[in-house]
């Protein structure tokens, strides 16, 4: 960023504008996304940001930076979309088949995954545990503030003074609401790196799971591995449920799966087809050589983004 190009954008040039806000555009996504759990909300919520961005653009006084301005709007129009209620479940999809009684059920039916091939290389610098699906699962349970403190201090790294800022609060205020957010979801995650066994186990799985072989995929799982299906609320817990689903849906599909590997919240994921039609995808969780959990997202045009 140069002074010119502030200047030039303060006197309305939308050039000099977009040279200020482009290189922030990844990272306000991610950060809508962590926010909301949704794609299609992150995209809709960045645009809303760097529109009022514009509109407030002359009015911008320079006493933070540009980028501490962006991220201060987007995580108030989050906020604002969420008591809004414009963060509403989707229709809990109807399956072709009379499924197993699932073991619980989640209420964060619109959680969707993030497409690892829209992450440039500095992209890639970021914490893997800040995107991974059960971090961003979480904070779809916390209190909004609380879910917004521990990303801006967690996440994005300011402090908590910066934090309680961009949120409008005092600095007791915040400290407080990261706390309770950290003591409900353990912080931000750690994890070991991803190493040449994760990708040889996403293989395993993705051989028996495209062949229905039921008791292959259940060997690779952990004994408190869990399946997932947003926008389906349906959750099964341990081996022995997962079993039972699989297999009820493998009478049912009849025709072939095919799974197409690809990359989501820095995880081993695949699209999925049936008869060649797109019909989702599917993100796994390994902890050393065992699956620890799967989610199938159910939604078709997500296949697209992948």
């Amino acid at each position: 960023m140069t002074t010119d190009a502030l200047e030039a954008a303060r006197a309305g040039s939308g050039t000099a504008f977009a040279e200020l806000v482009e290189g922030h555009r990844g990272g306000l996504h991610r950060h809508c996304y962590r926010m909301l759990g949704s794609l299609d909300d992150a995209d809709d919520l960045v645009q809303e940001t760097l529109l009022a961005a514009w509109r407030g653009m002359a009015g911008f006084d320079g006493r933070s930076s540009v980028s501490t301005w962006l991220y201060r709007i987007a995580t108030n129009r989050c906020l604002n979309a969420i008591r809004d209620g414009r963060r509403r479940p989707p229709s809990e999809p109807v399956p072709p088949f009379d499924p197993p009684e699932p073991s619980s059920r989640s209420e964060v039916t619109w959680l969707q995954p993030y497409p690892d091939r829209t992450l440039d290389p500095q992209d890639r610098l970021e914490s893997r545990e800040s995107i991974e699906l059960a971090f961003v699962a979480a904070l779809q349970r916390l209190p909004p503030r609380q879910a917004a403190a521990l990303l801006l201090v967690d996440v994005l790294g300011y402090d908590t003074a910066g934090a309680a800022t961009m949120l409008d609060l005092g600095p007791t205020a915040a400290k407080g609401l990261l706390q309770r957010a950290r003591a409900a979801t353990g912080g931000l995650p750690t994890s070991p790196e991803p190493d040449a066994g994760r990708a040889r186990l996403a293989a395993r799985f993705a051989e028996a799971y495209a062949a229905d072989d039921v008791d292959g995929v259940v060997a690779l799982l952990t004994d408190d591995a869990w399946l997932a299906m947003p926008p389906a609320p349906h959750i099964y817990a341990g081996p022995g449920p997962i079993a039972g689903f699989l297999r009820a849906s493998a009478t049912a599909h009849g025709a072939g799966i095919t799974l197409v590997p690809t990359g989501a919240n820095r995880q081993p994921a695949f699209g999925c087809y049936l008869g060649g039609a797109p019909v989702g995808v599917v993100v796994i969780t390994v902890c050393n050589d065992k699956i620890t959990g799967i989610t199938r997202f159910l939604d078709p045009g997500l296949n697209r983004r992948f």
